[in-house]
């Protein structure tokens, strides 16, 4: 109960230094907590991360969800903080203590012992009784008064006999007292004649003796004191403020603000939390709750007041870090907009890119998120579509909006669809800021890429943690975190049936296979069947420990059974027309997480935190296969236990012969019979799988991702082949509908969402490969690249559209090239093979034969009368493809990555044998060879006067050559690994180098001197400086911008070292990037086949 003592108890508990040192070696640790939503919550359990880890020089990103701030917490205390405290003051839900399951000892204060009933582990309670004993009641009152307790009046018992005992109470009489101590009499009074009326019935709080010491407090305060405290009715519960955000409300200078304050706190009618500057302010829910009943009337005008007045504080601009309330106004200005009824004020700060990116900045992309939920229906009333746009926006970028530096939000916006309001507010900025400098770009062919979207249902007010289809797949039932079943249709979302479920989290739900029953299984422990149609409770089993995670029926109906697993490690099995469970299966050492028969019904695969994925013989329920799933992952052995990887999820394919099972990033395949590894689908890295499924008509796998999206993949190819991006927040489950034509997915963002698969075949279903070429020629752009079945496509730069594609090759096509006149292009292949089309009609012109290994590179002369090839089998081959005729360049002993035209007659050849040689194409002769490098020979590059060339190895080095002599120039060292690309300045004055560390150095080509180092700050969520190895350079005219790829694109300064502009593709690791004569252009394509046609704006 609050206001009887349960944080002042529990600061009394850790007052002994000697004994806190000897017992918490690892220091206490104090969170406030309260009520949050999961936005809040996230932001305490990134601010106590932050605490944990500033003195770390790692440089790492706030955590962007729940689950990942618990692991890096438990990481924090495994690893930094053993044997430490975690104190959590004022808890209400359940689940904050689940997300602060972070392996340590918990103290922790609440009004409701109910909430320990989610955690397991020994658990010591403290009673707090309901009010002080009339005897340490009249102590206080001593206390305050500075008298003994046999001094006291004879009011004094009276008094703490009104007050009920509370503590809070008492303290608000006693300060009152004391400043008037002849008062007795009229304070004791004022409690026993002033009926209040009680503010909620249903509360356990001493509402009466409450009202009457905070009426008979307030009345002793001076006219415009007693305004300015009843302004603070305008305040969220639970939430401190800065007295910088009160001196706004009250148009007073700080100072004069920050003595009003104490006046309040030296009358115990508010309170002052000194633990970090500025000291931050905050009333006690009782307290609260009284103001605001008082002052019901005149709340709206009191919001207005403060959106009135923060508009006229911050004419320039949203604050900044460097006010110190700026956190207050992100958080609550919305709330105070909607409380106001200040609706047009409220849209235009909510459906603004500066706000979006202001508050983004500053606090995540978490609570913002949350923004559009909790005012959705006020926005929509303005806008539905433009709502949309922005939580699409967020939903889809949230990664990026968590990283630092903070990626820029105006570029973001250009991608989205030019229909979008974000967009349309994005180029208005881009233009704007164009005109001073800046540098943005547009990505013209983004219209080519589809949604799969096909139905968005919200059927419940919390997390949808799984959906499900009917066998039948006219119904889907869902099941959430309000703790109900949802029934509905799965052609429109129309409501069928709801049941309030369960007296916790409802975790799975899952129909019979004749569809009559509908089974749920719960956080509470218990498993409940019930009847589809009429949602009558049929059976209640609890004889499980802990909570259960998964339920599912046998796929037939010739015998039905019920399988559940649970954190108590066990898996039983149920026969829903018996009281009890058939069987038990023993075997995990951890929670069960997941469970699910074979098609056929004679197993059951269960995947646990144990690190294991179990198949079981469901007629003896005997153990028959177990696969360590934690063998597949290498680099697990380097960190801790505690650390270990949960198996989280599993799915058998439709012919039952494979299984599949997630854990972390990771999807693995393997073959029932041999239980070998057949193949595994790696995510991105700081996304968890939550789900995952086979489609049971094609090669497709659908894997729900904690970073809000749904990923298909093609298991033949083993490629992504279509992101389903739209939920706003965690997707928990996936499950394709019985002929695989649909697939769902459920969410924390209360939604079920259906996509339509058969858009992903044929055409989703197509990757570009990234060794493409580009043709620059005039205004047009024609992009040729492979695809991932061995064709080759020929794209309209401009917008994406194919113009050509090949018939499948023989062999995997490795490299491709084009040429203007005439008009054709080249397709290398694995084999050695090479083809030259006609364009675009696609006629064969030849086919030349002679390589015998991988063919690496190809390119026309610029006359388009010769072809120049070089292979893995160590030769370059000088083709007239016309006449057939070929010369052979030996001369290297390993393979020849790539090469370079010097002239109509020369050509500069570099090799993984660390030499680089000059040849005559007229001749085949070698006219010079130069021994460069202990290692592989990465890249080439040769300065635009033709008097030197650059060469860059996997020996960490790079070099500046001349021509005439075989000694180098210069030799770079620097780099701290593989050195894999560089590129002279137009100019001749520089030369710019990339590793794979992400790092990029510029050097002075005339003395060698390094003149500037590019990204060389901390590194950044994809943890490398660049996302990944720097693999393509390229300077501008001038020579003063250059454009980098890596995991993304990024466009610097050359003459400061300092990025300009920065481009999130879908994927990564890109291979290199096309740019057009006047830098106006860029295309590329991502590890994933996207391809990126950019163009420059303004």
């Amino acid at each position: 109960m609050a206001g009887f003592g349960k944080s002042v108890l529990t600061a009394e508990a850790v007052r002994d230094e000697q004994l806190i040192k000897a017992c918490f070696p690892g220091g206490v640790h104090w969170l406030s907590v309260g009520q949050l939503d999961k936005a809040g919550l996230l932001v305490k359990m990134q601010s106590l991360c932050y605490r944990l880890d500033q003195d770390s020089q790692s440089g790492q990103r706030s955590p962007v969800t729940i689950e990942e701030a618990r692991d890096r917490l438990r990481f924090l205390m495994v690893r930094k903080y053993p044997r430490s405290l975690l104190i959590l003051d004022d808890i209400w839900d359940s689940g904050v203590l689940k997300a602060f399951d972070i392996q340590c000892r918990v103290l922790f204060s609440t009004r409701d012992r109910g909430v320990t009933d989610s955690v397991s582990g020994k658990k010591y309670e403290v009673s707090v009784d309901h009010g002080l004993e009339d005897d340490k009641a009249l102590e206080v009152l001593a206390l305050f008064v500075n008298k003994k307790v046999s001094a006291l009046p004879v009011q004094a018992r009276s008094i703490v006999h009104e007050c009920k005992g509370s503590p809070l109470v008492v303290s608000l009489i006693g300060a009152l007292l004391r400043e008037f101590p002849d008062r007795w009499q009229y304070y004791l009074k004022q409690l026993q004649n002033k009926q209040f009326k009680r503010i909620r019935k249903s509360s356990s709080y001493d509402y009466d003796a409450l009202d009457q010491a905070m009426s008979v407090s307030i009345d002793v305060l001076h006219e415009d004191r007693k305004e300015y405290y009843k302004d603070l009715s305008v305040l969220e519960k639970d939430v401190k403020v800065p007295a910088k955000v009160l001196s706004i409300l009250w148009d007073l200078e700080p100072e004069e603000a920050e003595d009003i304050l104490q006046e309040f706190v030296n009358k115990s009618l508010l309170f002052r939390d000194c633990n970090k500057r500025p000291y931050q302010y905050y009333l006690h829910d009782l307290q609260l709750d009284f103001l605001t009943e008082q002052n019901r009337y005149r709340l709206k005008d009191l919001h207005s007041k403060m959106v009135r007045l923060y508009q006229n504080h911050y004419k320039k601009g949203h604050p900044t870090v460097a006010d110190e309330e700026c956190m207050y106004w992100f958080r609550y200005l919305a709330y105070h907009m909607a409380h106001g009824n200040l609706r047009e004020e409220l849209y235009s700060l909510m459906f603004s890119l500066d706000w979006v990116k202001a508050k983004a900045q500053m606090m995540g992309p978490a609570s913002l998120i949350n923004d559009y939920v909790v005012y959705k229906d006020i926005l929509d009333e303005e806008n539905s579509t433009v709502r949309d746009n922005f939580q699409e926006f967020l939903s889809l970028n949230g990664h990026h909006l968590s990283q630092k530096p903070f990626p820029d939000v105006v570029q973001m916006g250009l991608c989205q669809p030019d229909s979008s309001e974000v967009y349309r507010q994005a180029r208005l900025k881009a233009e704007q800021e164009t005109k001073k400098g800046a540098f943005y770009l547009e990505w013209i062919n983004k219209s080519s890429l589809e949604s799969l979207s096909r139905l968005i249902v919200r059927p419940h007010k919390g997390a949808v943690y799984y959906a499900c289809f009917s066998h039948n797949w006219q119904q889907i039932a869902s099941c959430g975190s309000d703790k109900t079943l949802q029934v509905f249709k799965s052609q429109t979302g129309e409501k069928l049936l709801e049941v309030q479920a369960h007296d916790d989290d409802v975790l799975c739900c899952a129909f019979s296979p004749d569809d009559k029953l509908i089974a749920t299984c719960s956080a509470d422990k218990k498993i409940k069947v019930w009847n589809s149609q009429n949602g009558n409770l049929l059976r209640t089993y609890d004889e499980h420990s802990e909570q259960v995670n998964h339920c599912q029926f046998t796929n037939t109906s010739r015998k039905i059974l019920l399988a559940t697993c649970s954190n108590d490690n066990f898996i039983k099995l149920w026969n829903t027309n018996r009281p009890g469970s058939q069987n038990t299966m023993f075997g995990h050492s951890g929670p069960v997480n997941h469970c699910c028969f074979s098609p056929d019904d004679q197993y059951l695969a269960s995947c646990s935190s144990d690190g294991t994925l179990k198949l079981w013989e469901v007629h003896t329920a005997n153990e028959w296969k177990s696969i360590d799933i934690l063998d597949f992952f290498p680099s697990l052995t380097d960190e801790p236990k505690e650390l270990e990887e949960v198996v989280r999820c599993s799915a058998w394919s439709s012919d039952g012969t494979r299984i599949m099972a997630a854990a972390k990033n990771m999807v693995f395949v393997f073959d029932i019979e041999s239980a070998t590894l057949l193949s595994e689908i790696k995510t991105g890295r700081h996304s968890t799988i939550q789900s995952c499924d086979f489609c049971p008509s094609s090669q497709l796998v659908a894997i729900a991702l904690s970073h809000y999206t749904v990923e298909l993949w093609d298991l033949e190819s083993n490629k992504k082949v279509a992101d389903c991006s739209g939920h706003l927040s965690w997707v928990h489950c996936v499950r394709f509908s019985p002929d695989g034509s649909v697939l769902l997915s459920s969410s924390d963002d209360q939604t079920v969402r259906l996509w339509e698969t058969k858009k992903v075949h044929p055409s989703s279903a197509v990757s570009l490969k990234r060794d493409s070429d580009v043709l620059f020629h005039h205004n047009e752009i024609s992009v040729v690249a492979p695809d991932n079945r061995k064709r080759l496509q020929l794209r309209n730069g401009k917008t994406g559209e194919v113009i050509y594609q090949s018939e499948e090759q023989e062999s995997r096509i490795r490299c491709c090239c084009l040429s203007k006149d005439p008009q054709a292009a080249v397709l290398a292949r694995e084999d050695g093979t090479v083809k030259v089309l006609e364009m675009p009609s696609g006629n064969a012109l030849c086919t030349l034969t002679g390589h015998t290994k991988t063919v690496l590179h190809c390119q026309f002369t610029p006359d388009g009368q010769t072809l120049i090839t070089c292979s893995e089998d160590t030769t370059v081959r000088v083709w007239d493809w016309k006449s057939l005729e070929c010369k052979v360049l030996k001369g290297h002993s390993e393979r020849v990555k790539r090469f370079r035209l010097l002239d109509s007659s020369r050509l500069l050849s570099w090799s993984f044998d660390g030499t680089v040689k000059v040849w005559d194409i007229v001749t085949g002769e070698m006219i010079q060879d130069y021994s460069c490098h202990q290692g592989a020979v990465l890249s080439c590059d040769v300065s635009p006067n033709g008097n030197t060339f650059s060469s860059v190895s996997a020996d960490k080095s790079a070099k500046i050559w001349s021509f005439d002599s075989t000694s180098a120039l210069h030799i770079l060292n620097g780099h701290k690994d593989c050195v894999r690309s560089c590129r002279f300045s137009w100019d001749n004055q520089c030369l710019a180098t990339g590793d794979d560390n992400g790092e990029i150095r510029i050097w002075c080509v005339l003395n060698g001197s390094l003149l500037h180092i590019c990204a060389r700050e901390n590194k950044d969520s994809m943890e490398s400086l660049h996302g990944g190895w720097v693999t393509d350079l390229h300077f501008s005219p001038d020579s003063k911008m250059l454009v980098s790829t890596g995991g993304y694109i990024k466009w610097w300064d050359v003459e400061k070292g300092e990025s300009l502009q920065t481009f999130y593709t879908t994927g990564t690791n890109l291979k290199g990037i096309h740019v057009s004569p006047d830098f106006k252009t860029f295309v590329t394509i991502d590890n994933i086949g996207v391809l990126y046609i950019l163009r420059k704006v303004g």
